[in-house]
Parts: structure tokens; C-alpha cells; sequence
């Protein structure tokens, strides 16, 4: 089974935001010894964070833990709904075994450059499959196909007010005793604000309560980067 690489010390944002949770020096501690990033990963962020559209960006510790759930699972294929620049893929691409493939999913090309040149640096370009188009459209083809149960694990850090269908998919192609990882689902701690009543705000109050009433899966909301849950589904 690959790992993602060495142990290396990192510091505020590569951390992500779960230290901000929490108060010094503790959140010194989990800055500087509870994320193993690789030197390859670290680069892709650092390029993101040049971007407009670097709050998109996956959070580092949120990477940690889906390369934990591969390496559990004993992992060979992985959903990554929600390609944007790689980071996602780039992590579980780097904790899969060499015969492991990834499935990623958008429906822009547009980051494909700065995605494709960390996933060939890393020397994992071959084991990441890109899909072009809606991620709806593309799930439902693979059900349709009969692809149901014939992944491990799935991530889903896409368009926010699809989450519930993309959940739904998963369900049906991610094996019994498979994990499904759902990002933001803090949505910024705006799930916590009554006042808040914006669609993606609702949206995701909704399917945090679904989640947690859900008995097909065991189900945890965790508070790594914007929200982490993750369900493990039963058989």
C-alpha cells in the first residue's frame, strides 16, 4: 500500500482551518505534527493559492485524512467528484497502490495544466482518470454501465447544492463497507447560523440532518478544514 509521503512539519493555512478551532499551543502542535504532506502536494497548493478560485482548494489536514481512509480501506479505486486543480486527486492518487486508479470528475477543463504537471511530478499522472462533464450526468453513465459497488472510496467537493445527488450516486457505486467523504460541510460555519438562509446554507443543513438520521451508513461530521463528514457504508 502507498502512503503520501514523509513526515514534514507545516504551519497555519497548510494545516488547514481545524487549528483555528482550537486554542495555542495546541493548535501549534496539531499545525506542526498532524499533517503528512508531501513536498509535490504542498507545491499544488502554494500554485492554487495564486488563484481567484484558491477557496476551492482542498485543506491540508482534509487531504491527511482522505489519504488515512484510502490506506484503511485498503483502497484500489477512488470517486473524486470535484477535480478543480488536482489536490484531491494528487493526495489519493499518492496513497493508492501503483494498480489503483482514480476517477476524477469536473466539468471544466480549465485547471487541467497546472493539475496534470503535479500529478506527472508526482509520477502518478497514469493512475488518474479525468472525466469531462457534469458530475450528475457523468455518475449516472457509470451506474448505467453497471459500475455499481466498484469503488472503495469516494470524495465529493463539488458544486454544493448537487450534494445530495452526488450522495445518492455514491450510495450505488461505492461498495458495502466503502467510505464516502463529503467537504464543506460546515459550509463556513454558516450550518450553525440561524440567520443564515442562503440555498447552499440550506442546502447543506439539510443533508447534514439526513446524514445523521441515515441508518444505511455510520456516519461522522468532523471539524477538519470547512467540515469534513464522512460515512462508512453499511453492507
Amino acid at each position: 500500500m502507498g502512503m503520501i509521503g514523509p513526515a514534514a512539519g507545516v504551519s497555519g493555512p497548510a494545516a488547514g482551518k481545524a487549528a483555528g478551532l482550537l486554542e495555542a499551543p495546541v493548535a501549534d502542535y496539531l499545525a506542526s505534527l498532524g499533517t503528512r504532506e508531501p513536498d509535490v502536494a504542498r507545491r499544488l497548493r502554494a500554485a492554487t493559492a495564486a488563484l481567484p478560485e484558491a477557496h476551492y482548494q482542498m485543506a491540508a489536514d482534509s487531504g491527511q485524512f482522505l489519504a488515512f481512509l484510502i490506506a484503511a480501506t485498503g483502497a484500489r479505486r477512488v470517486l473524486d467528484i470535484g477535480t478543480f486543480t488536482g489536490y484531491s486527486a494528487l493526495i489519493a492518487a499518492l496513497s493508492l497502490p501503483s494498480d489503483g486508479i482514480v476517477e476524477s470528475l469536473d466539468v471544466t477543463e480549465r485547471f487541467q495544466g497546472i493539475a496534470r504537471s503535479h500529478w506527472s511530478d508526482a509520477g502518478v499522472e497514469d493512475r488518474i482518470h479525468f472525466q469531462l462533464g457534469p458530475a450528475h450526468e457523468t455518475l449516472q453513465s457509470m451506474i448505467d454501465k453497471g459500475q455499481a459497488e466498484a469503488f472503495d472510496v469516494a470524495l465529493i467537493d463539488a458544486d454544493k447544492e448537487r450534494y445530495d445527488q452526488y450522495f445518492e450516486q455514491c450510495m450505488t457505486l461505492v461498495r458495502s463497507g466503502g467510505v464516502i467523504a463529503l467537504d464543506n460541510t460546515l459550509w463556513r460555519g454558516r450550518v450553525a447560523d440561524p440567520s443564515d438562509e442562503g440555498p447552499k446554507t440550506r442546502a447543506f443543513r439539510q443533508l447534514n440532518r439526513k446524514i445523521q438520521d441515515d441508518h444505511r451508513v455510520a456516519p461522522c461530521l468532523l471539524p477538519l478544514g470547512d467540515g469534513l463528514t464522512v460515512v462508512c457504508k453499511r453492507g
